[in-house]
């Protein structure tokens, strides 16, 4: 699979299904303890009741550019803003979010020079969509740094990948927390079952296989022959009746749990659990909010991988130009252990895995290229995977 071809069928898919998967609801903050304030492109200043506190003489110097939804949407925008939020207030350092109009890439880029316009040394942009406005934004802001939560800078058709010295590109490690939460699903009494993914596009793939390798290494542990895994692809990032269909007759046919990885099409699988009495694992953030069919989440640590960023910058060690990957070694994923719903997989289960991950003592199978079949990647002993088409 090419990654120019996947990235753009991503940014064409994904655009519209999740890019406003939380609330969109009014709200704002800013800085460190007074009346907060947020930025719009199309209004310069709304005063909200939010925590916040007095701009310094320069401005805001750290500014988050929300993707679409607020910071409140329990996904990229809230966890992005959590960390710099986090540094600033230990620091004392002004801060402050911007909300775009609309998501296109004119939008984003003009939200951005506002940010800067205000005072902004710093821009955290958080997903994907902010690819392209961030490659043209590093050319044309050279003096402001970026940070690019979950994507890489290119140009509008893929031709051209570039990050600048000012840019700090951050992707994570997927396959690492899937294989948490398939090691945790086994673990818990769950032998029976599902992944339902997106596109098969890198990401998900990877989520997917290290599902497969933490359910097999568990049952090896465990001295158990019986794991099934049923796997898919839906093809989109939507919640669909089909996605919905399909979640519902794996339940029927014994699946207890199913992994649902890939923008909304969790939310199918959600919806079918409610409907089945069934369990659902959720993914990129803690789920646990959307549904109480969802056990755990197989997570990227957002605020972690952006309070790091922050703290480089100001470090003057800011790791511009290269693309900076988030995994156990760095505690930028992981599963939320204070409220996933687990019987009998302990804290203590989870840091014992989770230091032989981080500690690099397990090694995991990164998919061959153009394959995005686990049965032709994936040697598992203890595990049948039965990968739909």
């Amino acid at each position: 699979m090419k990654k120019r071809a996947l990235a753009l069928v991503m940014a064409v898919m994904m655009a519209a299904t999740l890019s406003g998967c939380g609330s969109s609801k009014p709200d704002g903050g800013a800085t460190t303890a007074a009346p907060a304030e947020t930025t719009t492109a199309a209004e310069k200043t709304t005063e909200t009741t939010a925590a916040a506190s007095e701009k310094s003489e320069n401005g805001y110097e750290l500014a988050l550019v929300t993707d679409l939804g607020t910071i409140d949407d329990k996904s990229f925008n809230q966890g992005a803003w959590e960390g710099m939020k986090k540094y600033a207030e230990e620091n004392k350092i002004s801060y402050k979010y911007y909300q775009p109009q609309e998501g296109t890439t004119d939008s984003y880029l003009e939200t951005i020079g506002l940010a800067i316009e205000g005072g902004a040394k710093l821009v955290v942009c958080p997903g994907f969509l902010f690819e392209e406005p961030v490659f043209l934004a590093q050319e044309q802001y050279k003096d402001v740094h970026f940070i690019l939560l979950d994507g890489e800078p290119h140009n509008a058709d893929y031709s051209e990948f570039k990050t600048e010295a000012n840019v700090m590109p951050i992707l994570f490690q997927e396959d690492e927390p899937g294989f948490l939460a398939g090691y945790a699903a086994v673990k818990d009494g769950y032998t029976k079952l599902g992944f339902l993914g997106g596109m098969a596009v890198p990401a998900v793939i990877r989520y997917g296989y290290g599902f497969a390798e933490g359910a097999d290494f568990a049952a090896k542990e465990m001295g158990i022959d019986n794991v099934e895994i049923m796997y898919n692809y839906t093809g989109a990032f939507a919640a669909t009746p089909e996605a919905q269909s399909m979640a519902a007759s794996w339940y029927q046919n014994g699946t207890e749990v199913i992994f649902g990885c890939g923008g909304a099409v969790g939310n199918s699988a959600m919806a079918a659990a409610e409907e089945k009495s069934a369990k659902v694992i959720g993914v990129d953030v803690d789920q646990s909010y959307e549904s109480n069919t969802v056990i755990t989440s197989a997570m990227k640590e957002l605020s972690v991988s952006v309070y790091d960023g922050v703290k480089a910058f100001y470090d003057n060690a800011f790791p511009g130009g290269k693309t900076s990957i988030f995994s156990a070694k760095n505690n930028g994923i992981g599963l939320p252990m204070e409220t996933s719903k687990f019987t009998k997989f302990t804290q203590q289960d989870y840091d014992a895995i989770f230091t032989q991950l981080k500690d690099g003592k397990i090694e995991l199978v990164q998919p061959s290229k153009d394959n995005n079949n686990p049965t032709v990647d994936l040697k598992l002993e203890k595990t049948k995977i039965t990968f739909v088409e």
